[in-house]
């Protein structure tokens, strides 16, 4: 049973963008999203300091002042989040950010000038000012203390970068209840609010494109039981990168006109860069649109006038990316796009009618759910899970959520073989176990290699970590046996423990290096080609299985030999058969490896059964 939580609890949507704050009203038997001091139900992510001053702006006052003060304006605190100094993504947005960035232990750390002095900010740190101001919204508007908080997150988001959410939460003093991933959210909104009297199994596709994450879910409802059947997505695609695309095209353009290349001024970038957000959202709705700048850079002014099909041009790649991402979803759940009942649109860049129009074209036509608000739907869905974690909150309706893990996990087996414990796509939380026999004579340490992915051979996959158990008792091979144990938590996180049952030593280890996790895109790229080598893996396990069987007879046969009487019963013959034998499979196995062919050890195999099975027996 859910621990309940005593106190007021909301559900924060903490945005690359846009954060948005929601409380569920008990007497009203409803969700209240939580308007801000400015009187808007979104705040921006947006964190300003001053040189001089003591004053750090947050929010709105933060964005508003962008321009004049670029360096020390953070924003995009969600795409470094859990992320190293080194990521290959970290340092391609490093070059569009007018802040600096810099790396302390592979660690990206934040540098901007406060009260004079230089200052050292990591992603953490930022994310809970944003969170602070969440928090003081909401305790503006209930007139009381907050502590209780679930926060969501992408989908995708790894397990450093759940546990960097969770440490954010703790520096603004919110007891972070739950992690929940953002298109569960939408779901739970979109059910409450317009399918209440889903007596029937439905199945909803929720499509959520924000400002720097994308996320697809698929979903049944029934009964009040949400379970996430498949989800795909993409860390690092959403509304920035349109705004970079038109940015980048109006940089060249003012270059052109004026033969001055601005690209190494960062206020001018900035107002650029506000001008571009704003035409993008008049896209939506308008056919053309003006961009007009007084004194862009050194007194020039700069003009421009941008349509649709231009700037959905510029970025066509991206929604293609999009569609591709929609349609792994839908493969990972093994379902017909033609059986799904919904297709809810969630997020602020859901509503570019390029993406609208690729999406209804994808699901043959069928029209999409746009009734509930984009901006505040994640947020919905994460108070009406805060309630159901509080103690006292009786209204609430009493929902089941079932989220899945994204990629398969397991550890690495004899052979270089990938040993699944909890499949790809798996409802969680969840706990499985798997046993493994010692595969060495008087064994005393397994190193246990923890990969997630798809393919058969465990080094084509993704190591996350590697722990070893020691102190395992002496024992002849395949006699002791140690079970493995993965562990995958409400927030997505996962722990791995070993332990064996003769000796009873234990190991336990939590994956928290982030450095070793996969981006989405690599999520991706690893399923297609876990796709794409089918045949190719069916073969390594075809050859893996020989390998072994190979080399559990040569132990038996090694075995046969060291037994006392042995010379009653073979002839010097048949001792000199199984040591030839012995020599000429070891040296197969260990030499040649890689170059043997499949059929060269099931021929040998087949061989071994037919010639030793007589002599074998005579050992018995």
């Amino acid at each position: 049973m859910a621990r309940k939580y005593q106190g007021h609890a909301i559900g924060i949507d903490l945005g690359t963008t846009y954060s948005c704050v929601a409380v569920w009203q008990e007497q009203h038997c409803r969700v209240e999203i939580i308007h801000n001091d400015q009187g808007n139900r979104t705040t921006p992510s947006f964190i300003a300091f001053t040189k001089d001053q003591r004053l750090i702006l947050i929010g709105e006052a933060a964005k508003n002042q962008a321009a004049a003060n670029p360096q020390n304006t953070v924003f995009d605190a969600k795409r470094l989040i859990g992320r190293s100094f080194s990521d290959p993504v970290v340092q391609d947005d490093i070059l569009l950010w007018p802040f600096k960035v810099t790396g302390v232990n592979d660690k990206p750390m934040i540098s901007v000038k406060y009260k004079g002095l230089e200052k050292h900010l990591c992603a953490e740190e930022v994310s809970s000012m944003v969170l602070s101001k969440m928090r003081q919204i909401a305790e503006a508007y209930l007139e009381s203390p907050v502590k209780n908080a679930v926060i969501t997150v992408p989908a995708y988001f790894n397990d450093s970068q759940r546990k960097a959410t969770i440490d954010a939460g703790a520096i603004a003093g919110l007891n972070v209840m739950r992690v929940m991933n953002e298109p569960t959210a939408a779901a739970i909104a979109y059910g409450l609010d317009k399918r209440t009297d889903c007596v029937e199994e439905r199945k909803m596709f929720v499509f959520d494109l924000g400002g720097g994450t994308f996320d697809v879910s698929l979903l049944t409802i029934n009964n009040n039981v949400y379970q996430v059947k498949a989800t795909s997505g993409n860390t690092h695609l959403g509304g920035e990168d349109f705004d970079n695309r038109m940015v980048s095209y109006l940089v060249q353009e003012f270059n052109r006109k004026n033969k001055v290349d601005i690209s190494g001024n960062p206020k001018a970038l900035r107002r650029l860069r506000t001008a571009c957000e704003r035409a993008k959202r008049s896209l939506s709705f308008l056919v053309v649109t003006t961009i007009e700048i007084d004194s862009l850079f050194e007194g020039i002014d700069f003009s421009s006038s941008i349509n649709r099909a231009k700037f959905e041009e510029m970025n066509m790649d991206l929604f293609d990316e999009c569609m591709k991402i929609v349609e792994s979803c839908l493969r990972g759940a093994k379902l017909d796009k033609g059986t799904v009942d919904d297709v809810v649109l969630v997020g602020g860049s859901s509503r570019i009618p390029k993406v609208q129009q690729l999406l209804q074209d994808f699901f043959n036509g069928k029209e999409l759910c746009m009734s509930i608000n984009p901006d505040e739907a994640v947020a919905y869905g994460a108070a009406v899970q805060a309630a159901l974690l509080s103690e006292g909150v009786k209204s609430v309706p009493k929902l089941v959520l079932q989220d899945v893990t994204p990629l398969s996990l397991g550890r690495s087996i004899l052979g270089d073989v990938m040993d699944v414990v909890i499949p790809r796509n798996t409802c969680i939380p969840v706990k499985k176990t798997g046993s493994y026999y010692s595969t060495a004579d008087n064994q005393t340490s397994d190193l246990i290699k923890v990969y997630e992915g798809e393919r058969t051979r465990a080094s084509d996959n993704n190591l996350l970590g590697s722990f070893t158990l020691y102190d395992i008792p002496l024992a002849p091979r395949g006699t002791l046996q140690s079970n493995v144990c993965f562990a995958i938590d409400e927030n997505g996180i996962l722990t791995v423990s070993a332990n064996n049952n003769v000796s009873g030593v234990s190991r336990m280890i939590t994956i928290t290096n982030h450095r070793d996790r996969l981006s989405s895109e690599e999520i991706n790229k690893l399923i297609q080609e876990a796709e794409s080598y089918h045949i190719e893996d069916k073969k390594f396990l075809r050859k893996a299985k020989a390998m072994n069987a190979l080399d559990d007879y040569i132990y038996k046969m090694r075995n046969a030999l060291q037994k006392q009487d042995i010379n009653l019963k073979l002839s010097s013959q048949e001792v000199e058969i199984i040591k030839s034998t012995i020599a000429v499979i070891t040296n197969l196995i260990d030499e040649n490896k890689q170059e043997v062919e499949i059929d060269v050890l099931e021929d040998h195999l087949k061989g071994l059964k037919s010639t030793m099975e007589d002599i074998l027996a005579k050992t018995i």
